[in-house]
C-alpha cells in the first residue's frame, strides 16, 4: 500500500474543528465516538488518530500489532489486561506507553484527555466486564 509523499500533519488545526466526547461510556455509538477523533495519517498496517474525551472507553485490542498511545493534553488511567493480570498505567500530558500486540485494553479520563495513537487495524471491541 502506497501512502504517497511524506507530509507534516498541524495536529491542533486538526482537532481544532473536532468536539469532545463528553460523558463517553463503553457503550457509547462507534460514530458518536468517531466523530471526536481525526484520522491523521495512514500506516502500514492503520492509522495514526488523534482526539479528545472525557469518560471510559470500551475494552479494545489490536490482533495486528502493537498500539503507541501518547496523552497530548489532560490525563488517563490506561487498563492493560496482561498474562500476569491488569496493568493500570496513569499517562499525563507528554507521556507515551505502548499497548502490545493483542492486549485487551481501555481508558478511563473523569476530567478529560486528548490523546494521539497509531493504531493497527482492524480492533475489536467490547463492552464486558471482562473482555477475556
Amino acid at each position: 500500500m502506497s501512502h504517497g509523499q511524506p507530509k507534516a500533519v498541524d495536529i491542533q488545526a486538526a482537532l481544532a474543528p473536532l468536539p469532545v466526547l463528553r460523558n463517553r461510556r463503553p457503550d457509547t455509538p462507534g460514530p458518536e465516538s468517531a466523530a471526536a477523533f481525526a484520522r491523521l495519517a495512514e500506516t502500514r498496517d492503520g492509522a495514526v488518530f488523534a482526539g479528545s474525551f472525557e469518560g471510559q472507553s470500551p475494552w479494545e485490542r489490536h490482533r495486528n500489532g502493537d498500539e503507541l498511545v501518547q496523552v497530548l493534553a489532560g490525563e488517563t488511567q490506561l487498563t492493560i489486561l496482561t498474562p500476569a493480570g491488569a496493568c493500570v498505567l496513569t499517562l499525563k500530558a507528554g507521556m507515551l506507553t505502548i499497548v502490545p500486540q493483542g492486549s485487551w485494553h481501555r481508558f478511563h479520563a473523569p476530567t478529560g484527555v486528548t490523546v494521539l495513537t497509531m493504531t493497527p487495524q482492524p480492533t475489536d471491541h467490547s463492552t464486558a466486564e471482562d473482555p477475556t
